[in-house]
């Protein structure tokens, strides 16, 4: 199995997302799934924001890209096709203020691609990541789980739902750890025991 492993979380080895991350991998491997990881680290190779040019290039069609333009894509299209050429995707990242971390945000952007990841059809959108399986796993500073007064402010699960839905992702996994920040220690740590009993789980069928 090839496996895609983005890391988003800014603080490195402190870090609960990535700790998770690597427990999940390291339950696939318990499951006797011979792994390909392609690890890529948003805190260290964060793909660059938006810019003009980039729109511009994006919607233009490949055969009337100028080099420029084509340069202007080329980090784009490399990520498109780590995408693509997976076979299990494991985005690991906290909740920074309700919603993702700005270089996860920075990633959608640069695997949203039309022709690559979706084709624009006169039946309508066709994503193209179809075939992989995708789990996100977040963590989260307060309980925002359903039937908790703040789990109206949760933006993060929505977003990544209807994101990875537009390119092809039709039923990916959510592993939620918390609360991690705002609880007493043993909720914490209730929060990750919950957290990782599911990635058990989601690591044992992936391998079935």
């Amino acid at each position: 199995m090839k496996l895609l492993h983005v890391d988003a979380s800014a603080k490195g080895e402190r870090s609960n997302s990535r700790a998770l991350g690597r427990y999940f991998i390291e339950q696939l491997q318990e499951q006797g799934l011979d792994l390909e990881i392609d690890y890529l680290d948003l805190a260290r190779e964060a793909p660059a924001a938006v810019t003009e040019a980039f729109a511009i290039a994006t919607y233009t069609a490949p055969a009337a890209r100028t080099p420029q333009m084509r340069e202007t894509l080329a980090a784009s299209d490399v990520l498109c096709q780590r995408l693509l050429q997976a076979d299990a995707c494991l985005f690991a990242m906290p909740m920074y203020n309700w919603s993702m971390p700005s270089t996860f945000k920075a990633f959608i952007d640069a695997i949203t691609r039309t022709e690559l990841t979706y084709l624009n059809t006169p039946d309508g959108i066709v994503g193209q990541v179809n075939r992989q399986k995708v789990l996100f796993l977040t963590s989260r500073g307060a309980d925002l789980r359903q039937g908790t007064p703040m789990a109206w402010m949760d933006a993060l699960t929505p977003a990544l739902r209807a994101a990875f839905a537009f390119i092809g992702v039709q039923d990916p996994r959510f592993v939620d750890a918390q609360p991690l920040q705002f609880a007493n220690p043993e909720a914490r740590s209730e929060a990750l025991e919950r957290a990782r009993q599911e990635l058990r789980q989601v690591a044992g069928q992936w391998a079935a």
